[in-house]
């Protein structure tokens, strides 16, 4: 059975300096997959390197089988590969619900739409007219995750979604994360925060200096052998 997303080998540089190291990686269709590490590990540019954002080989990254890696972000993103950034990375000068629409210039048929993602994040609804700089931390993250959502993606990476929100917000955020899955979209989620990640995941991998450490199901791993992966001691 083919991966929905495979990575063979997958290197990736930052001018001369190299980020990745031969990351293997794959996702099931239907699956959560929590990618783990300690900050530098390479987590980010993981995802930034299966969306187009950094150069990649064409047959590193494949998606349904077919070569991916020489593919420019919009048409990963037409492909139905969605990524929530690091930061959120809203567009100031837009409202709400401005921001929310620009997911929608790919194009791509699907559920998600305007009426879908405010019943997810209703707080959306009623700021919608307001500019995305004066929502809280947690307001953007939900827009954030609705612009990606208007693509229509099968995959959603998000990359630190929690970090810098209140736990309270944080569980909010990730509390829209299992309806996303239910509807059909797969999840990759990079996360520092172990416990949350390992509760999520069906399967996880953790990331050091740019490797692949460790790959299991969370119910099979001890805290041990995930010392081990994240630190290396």
């Amino acid at each position: 059975m083919t991966a929905l997303l495979a990575t063979s080998g997958l290197t990736a540089f930052y001018g001369d300096f190299q980020a990745l190291f031969g990351v293997d990686l794959a996702v099931e269709e239907g699956e959560a997959v929590a990618i783990i590490g300690a900050n530098g590990a390479g987590k980010s540019t993981l995802l930034r390197t299966i969306c187009g954002l950094l150069p990649a080989p064409s047959d590193r990254i494949r998606y349904r089988g077919a070569a991916i890696g020489s593919l420019s972000p919009a048409d990963i993103v037409s492909r139905g590969i969605a990524l929530v950034p690091e930061g959120r990375k809203l567009f100031p000068s837009l409202s709400v619900e401005e921001n929310l629409l620009m997911g929608q210039q790919s194009g791509r048929k699907g559920p998600w739409n305007l009426d879908h993602v405010y019943t997810l994040f209703p707080i959306l609804k009623e700021r919608r007219r307001q500019a995305s700089t004066s929502l809280s931390g947690g307001q953007q993250q939900m827009a954030a995750i609705g612009r990606a959502l208007m693509t229509n993606p099968e995959l959603l990476l998000c990359d630190e979604i929690s970090l810098g929100l209140a736990p309270i917000v944080i569980r909010d955020v990730y509390g829209a994360l299992p309806g996303i899955r239910a509807g059909g979209t797969s999840l990759v989620v990079v996360e520092q925060d172990i416990n949350r990640a390992l509760a999520l995941a069906d399967r996880v991998y953790c990331l050091q200096e740019g490797r692949v450490t460790l790959e299991a199901k969370p119910a099979s791993l001890t805290r041990e052998q995930i010392k081990l992966a994240y630190f290396g001691v």
